[in-house]
């Protein structure tokens, strides 16, 4: 070992050692910015960007818009008419909020935002919703805005909805959070025909579907076939559901590039 190599020695292994824990640090630095809820970033940009969605959403009120000519003209008692449709993602747009929980790496899944965002968030509508609820409106259909926002809030919720211009936007019209929607849905069908139901999840249509797994789901889909399209109409929400932790299915082959 000659002297330079003494004299060099100490420093080399001085830098290892800074070099190492360099590394270290960038590697809890990377650690600590892995952000879980950003695997929703997908889903969001379909939901809130995408043409597409805009398309099956206009799609789903052009539907129920007809639907429901059929019935007004099947039932001249339009006063004993009425439709029941969901509010989140239905009516109205909440993705500006999970948007901001995942870029805040804030698992919106757990809805402790949610109550904020119902007293202060703005939702946009969803494409095709006033046009929809304004034509049952001016045809004397009777609406039911019946959602699981919180009873809490329903001043916030009711001015919401007033402030994009809702038709029949009131305490009796607005139900929410409380009693079950079944137990919702079957105060309404007391004293009116319900001839249309709107929403994005199986729930919003059946009690049968709520707590179902999503095997027994699947059947049930399967068996009230007949429903969809015809007096249930259901819209697209890639945000969401009950099916967020399902497994995965994959092609069992290697993957092959070419």
């Amino acid at each position: 070992m000659n002297k330079t190599t003494k004299i060099l020695l100490p420093w080399m292994l001085s830098s290892i050692v800074t070099l190492g824990m360099a590394s270290t640090v960038q590697a809890d630095d990377v650690d600590d910015k892995t952000c879980p809820p950003e695997a929703y970033a997908m889903a969001l940009r379909y939901q809130q960007q995408s043409a597409e969605i805009e398309a099956l959403q206009r799609q789903s009120y052009a539907l129920a818009t007809a639907k429901l000519q059929q019935k007004i003209a099947a039932n001249p008692d339009v006063d004993d008419l009425a439709i029941m449709t969901d509010l989140d993602e239905t009516v109205i747009d909440n993705s500006a909020l999970l948007v901001r929980d995942m870029q805040a790496c804030h698992d919106f899944t757990g809805w402790d935002t949610w109550k904020v965002w119902e007293r202060e968030g703005h939702p946009r509508l969803i494409p095709g919703a006033r046009a929809f609820l304004n034509y049952a409106d001016a045809n004397g259909v009777t609406i039911f805005y019946v959602s699981d926002r919180y009873q809490e809030n329903k001043a916030s919720t009711l001015d919401t909805l007033a402030a994009l211009r809702l038709p029949q936007v009131d305490e009796t019209h607005v139900r929410l959070l409380g009693p079950s929607k079944g137990e919702r849905r079957a105060a309404i069908e007391r004293d009116y025909d319900l001839i249309l139901q709107l929403g994005d999840s199986l729930a919003d249509f059946s009690s049968d579907f709520h707590h179902a797994d999503l095997k027994d789901q699947h059947r049930r889909v399967a068996e009230d076939s007949a429903h969809f399209g015809e007096d249930w109409i259901m819209f697209p929400n890639a945000s969401y559901g009950s099916w967020s932790d399902a497994d995965l299915e994959a092609w069992a082959a290697p993957l092959k590039t070419q």
